[in-house]
């Protein structure tokens, strides 16, 4: 069954082109207006809870400004540990910048950020789910998706969470640094790392939109940038990609401005999952790369 379009965003298979990033970006996932309720505690962590609010969706649990969405095949306790993960990220310590933390969590509830939870790679929509899942992506801030029981489990989480968080509570809290525009120091440090030949953009010559694939590429940047100085790609992988740095460390060495960008800021708002909480993904459908 074809999927809705969107998806493809999400599919990315190389065509051989080479592709650069050009100052054409749109928030074409983000939502402009902040329209969503911001409760009295922002670090709540809720229960789940059925719904039919986020159609075709069955299901939500909330946390820290982030809403999960699920079909029912999607296992509860899959739900709670992804739960558990955002709420690791928000954890206060010695270098937290309250303050900030709490305009990015702010931030995250007033552009209504879900991210969906599949089943499986096979997971499928029939036509009336696509429209209904359309219509819940117009309402709310939602740029990829999470699948249960897929391999790099742990990976998969990681990534897509950290998609939600810096797309709208990086850019609307830390424009300056890490926003999706052609200003930002994460445009320049995305630019800095394509030319040295350390991110490989080529396969996302998929996307025919030069202002989504521009966005995709700021948005993965950011990832592998947070998801490496969190030292957690050289663990749980990828080994192979369009990322070719490994470590913290050679990331300090090889990108130092991109390194600094993220000492200078990311320790103050998010930290690394506590590792008891990322090793309740390995099992397994999560083989180590």
């Amino acid at each position: 069954m074809k999927k809705f379009a969107w998806l493809l965003l999400f599919i990315l298979i190389s065509c051989g082109q080479d592709i650069m990033l050009s100052n054409q970006i749109t928030l074409d996932c983000v939502k402009s207006q902040p329209t969503g309720h911001v409760p009295e505690d922002l670090y709540l962590l809720d229960s789940i809870q059925q719904i039919s609010h986020y159609p075709p969706f069955t299901k939500k649990i909330t946390v820290c400004g982030v809403t999960l969405i699920a079909r029912d095949d999607v296992s509860n306790l899959f739900m709670k540990n992804v739960a558990q993960t955002i709420a690791d990220m928000f954890i206060i310590h010695d270098g937290t910048d309250i303050a900030l933390q709490r305009e990015l969590l702010t931030n995250l509830y007033r552009y209504r950020t879900v991210i969906p939870i599949f089943l499986g790679e096979d997971w499928n929509l029939s036509l009336t789910e696509e429209r209904l899942m359309n219509q819940t992506r117009e309402e709310n801030s939602m740029c990829d998706i999470i699948m249960e029981g897929v391999s790099g489990q742990v990976t998969e989480v990681i990534e897509h969470i950290l998609h939600h968080i810096s797309d709208v509570g990086l850019h609307y809290t830390m424009s300056e640094e890490w926003g999706l525009s052609n200003s930002s120091r994460l445009y320049r440090i995305a630019q800095e790392a394509i030319k040295k030949g350390y991110y490989k953009v080529d396969d996302y010559s998929e996307i025919e939109e030069v202002e989504v694939r521009n966005r995709v590429i700021l948005q993965e940047y950011a990832y592998w940038v947070i998801y490496t100085a969190w030292d957690l790609k050289e663990t749980f992988g990828p080994k192979e990609s369009e990322w070719l740095i490994q470590t913290a460390e050679e990331l300090e060495s090889k990108l130092p401005e991109s390194s600094q960008l993220y000492k200078r800021t990311i320790p103050k708002v998010i930290t690394c999952p506590k590792g008891e909480t990322l090793s309740r993904f390995i099992g397994d459908t999560n083989t180590k790369p």
